[in-house]
């Protein structure tokens, strides 16, 4: 992602600072909220243990993580630092429900952000300005740039929601896979958790790094997503990724 800032500067100084106002905010309070609905969520089922560790906050001090802040920057996907809870606090039967419902509250708010900030877009407020291909901007007013802002809100959102529901640990997805699906298949997904980031490195960069960059599974399974919620959110005919 990061050679999308450095393409953009290139085309103009006030759309790359736009941009990269945009991939903060998308940063920071995606992160944020993110974490945040996670606490929320433990803390309305019955756990405290978010509360009393600091993080029922939307305080972004409180849940970013270097490496996963980085990885946002640089990656377009990130995490922000895992919230503490206990299952056997929480009000229900079954303690892997209830961590699907926890694990699956912070992918929501991410889609949430960005389904707000692609409402101006849908109302045909600000138009949809993509920042991975500016034409020239002579003609651009406010509207335009705010247009661009709040287009690489609603993808980055997207992009963060997607990223955590991959059902590989420790993302959220692998909470939600384990907690949703049937018993046997739940313990056999629930024994690859020790294997969780090695498989995500390979499936991210190494399969990428082994083939020359010309296979990205990530970025091929990602693809479809990104168009599809994309057009749902801002009404848009057109692909974010050709």
């Amino acid at each position: 992602m990061i050679f999308a800032y450095l393409d953009l500067l290139e085309v103009s100084v006030q759309a790359f600072f736009v941009f990269f106002g945009a991939v903060v905010t998308a940063l920071i309070v995606g992160i944020s909220f993110h974490e945040f609905s996670h606490a929320f969520a433990a803390d309305s089922l019955g756990d405290p243990t978010p509360r009393y560790r600091g993080r029922l906050t939307i305080n972004p001090l409180a849940h970013l993580d270097p490496l996963g802040t980085t990885l946002l920057f640089l990656g377009g996907f990130g995490w922000g630092k895992p919230v503490p809870v206990n299952p056997n606090l929480m009000r229900g039967a079954n303690p892997k429900a209830v961590m699907a419902m926890v694990a699956a509250a912070g992918p929501i708010s991410n889609l949430v952000i960005a389904s707000l900030a692609g409402l101006p877009i849908k109302m045909d407020i600000v138009p949809w300005r993509t920042p991975f291909n500016v034409p020239s901007l002579a003609t651009w007013g406010a509207d335009d740039y705010l247009g661009l802002y709040l287009s690489t809100i609603v993808i980055f959102g997207i992009i963060l929601a997607f990223f955590n529901l991959i059902p590989v640990a420790p993302l959220d997805g692998f909470q939600v896979a384990v907690g949703i699906l049937p018993r046997d298949l739940s313990d056999s997904l629930a024994r690859t958790q020790q294997w969780g980031l090695p498989i995500l490195f390979l499936f991210i960069f190494g399969i990428p790094f082994l083939t020359g960059w010309q296979v990205n599974p990530f970025f091929e399974v990602m693809r479809p997503v990104v168009n599809t919620l994309t057009r749902l959110l801002t009404g848009i005919d057109t692909d974010v990724f050709g």
